[in-house]
This record gives C-alpha cells, sequence and structure tokens, in this order.
C-alpha cells in the first residue's frame, strides 16, 4: 500500500541543510578553535546585547543548563562575561568582552556572507516565507 505522505520531507531538507552549513561555516571558522555550540552562542551574542543565560538559551535553542559548559568555555578563553542585572543580582547577565565582540563580528561576517551566497538570487518573498516557516519549526504552536 503506498504511504499518503510526501517523499520529500521539510524537515529532513532542514537537517541537510543544517549540517551542510555547519561544515561550512567549521571549515570557514577553523582558526578560532571554536566548538559549533560556541560558534551559536557567539553569533547570538554578536548585536552588542547582553543576554540572561535563559533568554540566550532561547536564542541558540539549548537549556540554560546545557549552555553552562559552553559559557565556561567561552569566559575561560575570555570572549564574555557574566555580570548581574542592574536592580537585580540574582539575574545573571552574558556579554561580549572586546575580544569576544571582534570574535563574534568574524562569526557574523562568515554567516552573512554564507547566507549571501546560499539565498542571495531568491526574491525577497520567497525569504520572507522561509523566515516564517523557520519560526513555525522553532515555535511550533502547543
Amino acid at each position: 500500500m503506498k504511504s499518503s505522505k510526501p517523499e520529500w520531507s521539510a524537515l529532513l531538507a532542514l537537517q541537510r541543510a543544517t549540517h551542510a552549513t555547519l561544515q561550512i561555516l567549521s571549515a570557514e571558522l577553523v582558526d578560532l578553535d571554536l566548538t559549533a555550540s560556541e560558534i551559536n552562542a557567539l553569533a547570538n551574542l554578536a548585536d552588542g546585547h547582553g543576554r540572561t543565560v535563559s533568554e540566550l538559551g532561547a536564542a541558540v535553542g539549548a537549556r540554560p543548563t546545557t549552555l553552562t559548559s559552553v559559557l565556561d568555555r567561552l569566559e575561560r578563553r575570555g570572549h564574555i562575561a557574566r555580570g548581574n542585572r542592574p536592580g537585580d543580582r540574582r539575574v545573571v547577565v552574558i556579554t561580549l568582552t572586546p575580544t569576544g565582540a571582534l570574535t563574534a563580528a568574524t562569526i557574523r561576517q562568515a554567516f552573512d556572507r554564507l547566507e549571501e551566497r546560499a539565498l542571495g538570487n531568491l526574491p525577497a518573498g520567497e525569504i520572507a516565507a522561509l523566515r516564517h516557516a523557520l519560526q513555525a519549526l522553532t515555535e511550533p504552536p502547543s
């Protein structure tokens, strides 16, 4: 009996695209000697805005407990600093150090170059639809 499901899967295609993207970025950023998780964290901090561990975890798609070891390594290497939110010392805020800001800028430039190569010829409407679809997968309705 033939399945009614399509032969093409958006999620499998996304997984292939993710792996290909990680391979390209890892090769381009090999001199930074960072893991994919460290690259992801720094890329999400590249805008210069400090984030709580929970906010950064949501941005990178990791639980705060999982993110802690990544942040420990980045802090040891001098890329991030942990501080407290003014007025609430219980909240830890992650910020980039000057070295971390330079590294994060390098990472974001690599992301931008890859995105331009991969998506630069697509019409704006298709890119908007892709963003919408990715957001739907990131934040599926409950």
